[in-house]
C-alpha cells in the first residue's frame, strides 16, 4: 500500500515524526507539490494525505488505484467531494483539533487593538520612554473589554470557545447562527440576527465555515452597518470577506479595524488591497500552527487512516 503525502511541511516543519504512518504502507512525503507534480506523485497512491492541495475531478478520475484521502485540517473544500464518493474514494477531516488555539488567536488579535502591545513595545526598545518625563505614556488609547459586546457569527465548538473567553473578559455576547441552539449560562448571551449584531457589537468575530451563504458576507453593505469603533477578527475564511469594501471601510474611517489570519488567496498576490490599507492587523493563517495542535492534528489523522484500514472509518465527510 503507497501512502503520498502530498504538502507535509505547514503540519509537520520537521519537530514531529511520520514515523507510525511509515508502519502501515509505503510512505512518500512531500514538502510541497504543485497542480503539474500531483498525477506523477499520487498515480500509484492507495492513500493520499494533503492539507491545501487541490483534488479537483480531472485529477481523481485519474487516480484508479485511489481509495482513501485524509484532510490534515477541518475544512475540506479542498476536494471534490462528490467526485471522490463516485469513484469510492472515502474521505476523512479532522473536525475539532484547533478550537483552543483558534480562540486564542481571536483573542490576541483583539488584544492588540485593545491594549496595543506592539506599538508600546516598539517605542519603548526606541527609547521614547527613557525620554519621557513621567513615569509611563500612552501612544494610542487603552480599552477595557469589561462591558463591551462581541459579536459572533457562528457557534460551533470555536465560537463556543471564544463566547467562554468573552464571558470570561465581563463581556457582552450577541450571536448569529442559522439554526441556535439552547442558550448558553453564559451572564449576557443573546442570539441575534446578522443585522442586529453588525449594528450593536464592538467586535465582530467570525467562526463560520465557508459556504455559498457565507461568501462575501462581509460586503459594502454589512460593514455599512457596523459602529464607526468596531474592529472585524477573522480567523475562519478569507472568501467570507469582501477585501476590497473592507480595504475601503478601513481607510474611510467607516470601522475602527480589523484583524484577520486569513484571506482570500493564500499566500496573497502583492495586490491583495489589506496589505496596504490603514488599522488592518494580518498573521500568516497560523491559529492552528501551534505545537500542541499540530500533535492532536497527526494523531486524529492517523486514527482516521488507522480506522479506515481497519474497516470502520471516521470522521468521513462524503457518506
Amino acid at each position: 500500500m503507497k501512502i503520498v503525502i502530498l504538502d507535509a511541511y505547514t503540519s509537520n516543519p520537521g519537530d514531529l515524526s511520520w514515523e507510525r504512518f511509515e508502519k502501515l504502507g509505503e510512505l512518500c512525503v512531500y514538502d510541497r507539490t504543485s497542480h503539474d507534480e500531483i498525477f506523477e506523485r499520487c498515480k500509484d497512491a492507495d492513500i493520499i494525505l494533503d492539507n491545501k492541495v487541490v483534488l479537483d475531478d480531472e485529477i481523481i478520475s485519474q487516480l484508479p488505484k485511489l481509495k482513501y484521502i485524509g484532510i490534515l485540517a477541518t475544512g475540506f473544500n479542498i476536494v471534490d467531494i462528490e467526485s471522490a464518493k463516485s469513484h469510492g474514494v472515502t474521505v476523512c477531516n479532522v473536525p475539532t483539533y484547533s478550537t483552543s488555539a483558534v480562540a486564542q488567536l481571536t483573542f490576541a488579535l483583539i488584544l492588540e487593538f485593545y491594549n496595543r502591545v506592539a506599538i508600546h513595545d516598539a517605542a519603548v526598545h526606541a527609547g521614547e520612554w527613557a525620554a519621557c518625563k513621567d513615569f509611563c505614556f500612552q501612544k494610542t488609547p487603552l480599552i477595557e473589554l469589561a462591558g463591551k459586546t462581541i459579536g459572533i457569527v457562528g457557534f460551533g465548538k470555536i465560537g463556543n470557545e471564544v463566547a467562554k473567553i468573552a464571558d470570561a473578559f465581563g463581556m457582552n455576547i450577541l450571536c448569529n447562527v442559522h439554526h441556535p441552539k439552547t442558550q448558553p449560562e453564559y451572564k449576557n448571551f443573546k442570539f441575534v440576527s446578522l443585522d442586529e449584531l453588525a449594528e450593536n457589537s464592538d467586535i465582530i468575530s467570525f467562526h463560520c465555515p465557508l459556504t455559498v451563504e457565507t461568501k462575501g458576507l462581509v460586503n459594502s453593505d454589512f460593514l455599512a452597518k457596523m459602529k464607526s469603533n468596531a474592529i472585524i477578527i477573522n480567523t475562519a475564511r478569507g472568501p467570507i470577506i469582501e477585501e476590497d469594501a473592507l480595504a475601503e471601510a478601513l481607510n474611510s474611517g467607516k470601522i475602527a479595524g480589523a484583524a484577520v489570519d486569513v484571506l482570500s488567496c493564500e499566500p496573497p498576490k502583492a495586490d491583495n488591497p489589506l496589505l496596504s490599507c490603514k488599522n488592518c492587523v494580518i498573521t500568516p493563517h497560523i491559529a492552528w500552527a501551534g505545537y500542541e495542535t499540530r500533535v492532536r492534528l497527526l494523531d486524529v489523522v492517523y486514527s482516521n487512516l488507522k480506522a479506515f484500514l481497519d474497516g470502520s472509518p471516521v470522521n468521513v465527510v462524503n457518506k
